[in-house]
């Protein structure tokens, strides 16, 4: 038999329950109309990502409006009607084609204004997508050759490892060269990452956030890394690999420009006449990888670490001499009837 006792104080306990104010935690969170573009911006990881993002959609606004993009401005295009948001894409689209701009370039500013608009969808202020602005069609060529392993051999030798920078240098183009690394993953590295005896470097991969790769590297490279580190003398393990050794600037870390302008100078100075790059040092590896292991994709991926190996396809198609060779086949055979 139950207890009515009981029963009423239930009762009383699910009323007071159902009275008692709900907290709202989120408010500050959701008060007024979302930022949709500062959203876009704070979405990319990689800044050069965010300044591009912000360059290519400000010239939309500033051709479209006369005006950069603001809060407001950004809300009205995202209100607009499907139609009326394609058009204005469209009329963009032809005035960068009537400037003679690029069709790389149109495309980019295009993906920026469909993220835009995407970042608009899951925020709940856009109700159209722009997929039917179709992009312009680009062959692509990518300069991936670089140069070969004499010049690289060339660069290095000039190098005087008697001294500090000297150490430091053929370092870092023995980490280029070696291991293929981008410049930017070459700031990023601390001494922590460098496991001379196992001889592995930990490196967090481009568009990767707070991943991290583990990297077997040679003996040369591990043990041009080491000379560089025991000369320096510091072997905190949470200070960077390749610091500067300027007045000014001594012990910091170097900066994506400072690699760069090292590498550049390197091969101005052994009489290169290619304009070369970090970026370009990484296509020569990766070129002579492929030339030397006979264009295998699936070893060569593990060294560029390229996510989508038709990238490397791109390589493999510029070091192929099958119609160099075809070319001179044709005209020789111009020779060989007495033409």
């Amino acid at each position: 038999m139950s207890n009515p006792i009981f029963g009423e104080l239930v009762k009383v306990e699910l009323e007071a329950c159902l009275d008692a104010p709900i907290a709202r935690y989120f408010d500050a969170e959701l008060q007024g109309d979302p930022d949709v573009l500062a959203q876009l911006l704070a979405d990319k990881r990689n800044p050069n990502t965010r300044r591009a993002y912000e360059k290519d959609l400000r010239d939309f606004f500033v051709k479209m409006t006369g005006l950069p993009p603001t809060g407001d401005s950004v809300l009205e295009f995202l209100h607009l009607q499907r139609e009326q948001a394609v058009m204005v894409v469209l009329k963009y689209k032809a005035k960068l084609i009537a400037s003679l701009v690029r069709e790389a370039t149109i495309n980019r500013r295009l993906a920026a204004i469909k993220s835009l608009a995407k970042m608009g969808r899951k925020l709940g202020v856009c109700n159209y997508s722009l997929e039917d602005v179709e992009g312009e069609k680009v062959k692509a060529y990518r300069d991936t050759r670089g140069v070969d392993s004499k010049t690289i051999a060339l660069v290095l030798g000039q190098f005087d490892r008697e001294t500090m920078i000297g150490k430091r240098n053929y370092a870092i183009f023995l980490v280029l060269w070696g291991l293929a690394l981008r410049r930017q993953e070459i700031c990023q590295l601390n001494v922590g990452d460098f496991d001379f005896y196992g001889r592995k470097l930990r490196v967090l991969g481009k568009g990767k956030g707070t991943n991290e790769e583990y990297l077997d590297m040679s003996k040369d490279v591990a043990n041009a890394i080491a000379h560089w580190l025991i000369a320096r003398g510091d072997l905190n393990p949470n200070l960077p690999i390749f610091t500067a050794l300027d007045f000014h600037n001594s012990g910091h870390r170097l900066t994506t420009d400072a690699v760069y302008k090292i590498v550049s100078a390197a091969f101005k100075k052994a009489g290169v006449k290619k304009p070369m790059s970090p970026h370009r040092v990484r296509h020569s590896a990766i070129t002579a990888a492929l030339d030397a292991t006979d264009g295998n994709i699936r070893k060569v991926q593990k060294l560029s670490r390229h996510a989508d190996p038709r990238t490397l396809m791109i390589y493999d198609d510029n070091r192929n001499k099958d119609l160099w060779e075809m070319s001179e086949l044709l005209t020789g055979m111009l020779k060989d009837s007495g033409n």
